[in-house]
Formats: C-alpha cells, sequence, structure tokens
C-alpha cells in the first residue's frame, strides 16, 4: 500500500513538472519567445509550429489510450487452456488497424510537408521586391555588426549589437560572416538564417508593433557563443527617421577637459587599432564602432548593461566578462581611464 501511495506520488510530481514547464514555455511573453510573433514571419512559423503541437499532441493522447488498453488486457487473468491458432477474425482486425494507423501518419506527415513548403515559400517570396530598409550584417567572433545601406552614400553608417529598424516596414538583410559560421535568429520576428564564411546570405523581417526584441547567434560559433546576442529595437516611423539622422552624423565633440583628455587617451592608445568613431583620426572596423556608443542600452554584444562602472570594467579586463575575446587588457591609470569612460559616455 505505501509502495502505491509512493508511485502515485512520484506521477503526479511529473505531472506538476510538466504542466509547469508547458506553461512556462507557451506563456505567450518574452522578448525571445518565438510563439510570441510580432511580425508576419514569425506569425508564420508560429503558425506551423501550433499545428505541429496539437496534431503531436492529438497522436500522443492516442498512442497512451492504446497502450493503456493493451496493458489493461495484458494484466487480466490468463486462460488456462489457451487457443493455439489465433482466430481468423482476430488477425484481420489487427492487420486492418495497423494498415489504419500506417495510412492516417502518411496522411499527417504529408500536411506537415505541405504546409512547411508553403510556409517556407511566404518567407522567401518576393525576396528581391522588399523596398524598406536594407541592412548588411556581418557575424564576428562575438559580436554583430551592422551597416545601412543607402543610395545616397552619405545616409550610410555601421553600429554594433544594436539594430534599429521602423515599425511596418521591411528589412532586408545580407548576412556575412568574417570568421566561422554565425547564425541570426531573432525569434519574435523571423526564423534563423546562418551566416556562412565566404557565402552571402538574405533574409529579410519586419516589426508589426514597437518593441525591443532579443536576438541570438544559434549556431554554436565558439568559447562565447551563448553571449553573442544582439537587440532589435522596433521603433515607430518618426521616431526612426530621428534616430538614423541622428547616427549618420559623426561623433559629438568632448565639452569638458575630462572628456577632452578622454579623446587623447582614446587617438593616442591601442584602442585606434581596432574601433572607429565618426568625426575622428579613429577609422579602424577590426571592432565595434564606437560614434554612438553611448546611446546604447548594453555593451559587449548585449552581454552586460551600458553602466558607467561596467564600461569602465570592460575597456580595463573585458576578459573578466567574456573570456577569450578579441579585445586585450588596457594598462591604464585610474585617472585616464575615468576620462575615457566620460568621453564614451559622450557618444550619443
Amino acid at each position: 500500500m505505501k509502495q502505491c501511495a509512493s508511485t502515485n506520488g512520484i506521477t503526479l510530481g511529473f505531472v506538476a513538472l510538466g504542466a509547469a514547464l508547458f506553461v512556462g514555455s507557451c506563456g505567450g511573453g518574452g522578448i525571445q519567445n518565438a510563439i510570441n510573433p510580432a511580425g508576419p514571419n514569425a506569425q508564420s512559423l508560429s503558425r506551423l509550429w501550433w499545428l505541429m503541437f496539437w496534431v503531436c499532441l492529438g497522436v500522443y493522447v492516442l498512442v497512451m489510450i492504446a497502450m493503456a488498453i493493451a496493458v489493461r488486457k495484458g494484466t487480466r487473468a490468463r486462460d488456462l487452456n489457451p487457443v493455439l491458432e489465433f482466430a481468423r477474425q482476430t488477425t484481420k482486425r489487427k492487420v486492418t488497424t495497423v494498415l489504419s494507423a500506417v495510412a492516417v501518419s502518411a496522411v499527417i506527415l504529408f500536411v506537415f510537408l505541405v504546409y512547411s513548403y508553403s510556409t517556407g515559400r511566404a518567407l522567401t517570396a518576393d525576396l528581391g521586391q522588399k523596398n524598406g530598409l536594407s541592412i548588411e550584417l556581418t557575424g564576428h567572433q562575438w559580436w554583430w555588426e551592422a551597416r545601412y545601406n543607402d543610395v545616397d552614400a552619405s545616409n550610410m553608417f555601421t553600429t554594433a549589437n544594436e539594430i534599429h529598424i521602423p515599425v511596418g516596414v521591411p528589412v532586408l538583410f545580407t548576412l556575412r560572416s568574417t570568421d566561422v559560421i554565425h547564425s541570426f535568429w531573432v525569434p519574435n520576428l523571423a526564423g534563423k538564417k546562418d551566416l556562412i564564411p565566404g557565402k552571402v546570405a538574405t533574409m529579410w523581417l519586419q516589426a508589426d508593433k514597437p518593441g525591443v526584441y532579443r536576438g541570438q547567434c544559434a549556431e554554436y560559433c565558439g568559447l562565447q557563443h551563448a553571449r553573442m546576442a544582439l537587440w532589435i529595437v522596433a521603433d515607430p516611423p518618426e521616431q526612426f527617421v530621428a534616430w538614423r539622422q541622428n547616427a549618420t552624423q559623426g561623433s559629438v565633440p568632448p565639452s569638458t577637459d575630462s572628456q577632452k583628455r578622454g579623446q587623447q587617451v582614446f587617438l593616442s592608445s591601442t584602442c585606434v587599432m581596432c574601433h572607429a568613431i565618426g568625426g575622428t583620426t579613429a577609422g579602424s572596423n577590426f571592432g565595434p564602432n564606437l560614434t554612438h556608443v553611448g546611446s546604447r542600452n548594453t555593451i559587449a554584444a548585449a552581454t552586460i548593461s551600458n553602466t558607467r562602472e561596467h564600461l569602465a570594467s570592460w575597456v580595463a579586463n573585458s576578459q573578466t566578462f567574456k573570456p577569450g575575446n578579441r579585445m586585450p587588457p588596457n594598462n591604464l591609470s585610474d585617472q585616464d581611464l575615468q576620462a575615457l569612460v566620460d568621453y564614451l559616455q559622450s557618444l550619443k
């Protein structure tokens, strides 16, 4: 009796755990949730996911019922004088049941095939006719470089790890990689697309409502793969125009003595070997562009918030946050470090 109660308790525990996981994963909220779509591409993928979920759930329930019936029949008292030969009618019924199950399975798989194919076609349809925003996105170990293209060269600019897009406008992404295979994935807006070195891939997405959506590299790319994230900020059209106009401008000139000293520290140190700041002599594109770094909400590819303390610690020794990244420690005096942070925070 005690053993039965213990078994029932364990069963109820697993049921409760499964229910908690189901509710937690299918809540529909969150800034990185494939079943909380905020754009047409994600909506198509979400419909496909829910179709597969409900069909597979139905199949699972039917299989469990059939298994329970079989177990129940198997535990009945056995006939002491069993018939050695199966009745013809019983055998025919079993064959019919198996064939029916196979036919239903084939129909389900065919429906999945057709629906998946049509969803894939919808995601790539009229790719060359998207007349919205064009962004060239390059994956590095372990950060994202975003170059906004335009027919007018003066309106082109580069940023990193925080991409602003206008609501309701299709955005065409040209995807590249400079080192290993990466994968661009913003679950709320679109499915993932691989970035393969030496090849150029394209995809488009669209945000139908304002918000901030988290993206992630979805292909293992080395030690800090888990910390290779980015933010997609969907702005109302007028707000995006204002942001883009500011982004095309050069850096803000230093206005205080501390900021001026910080600029001198930046331009006279190894920082200029990796980073660019528009309007200055720093023009390297090896690392993230810092022209407007002060306006970003996070640094280090969405690893840490962009606060004064985090920025100072990152500049001094970024390896404490992302071991293995390509930014070496900077041996600066405390005064130079604080001045440099003052200057970087003024770049908005």
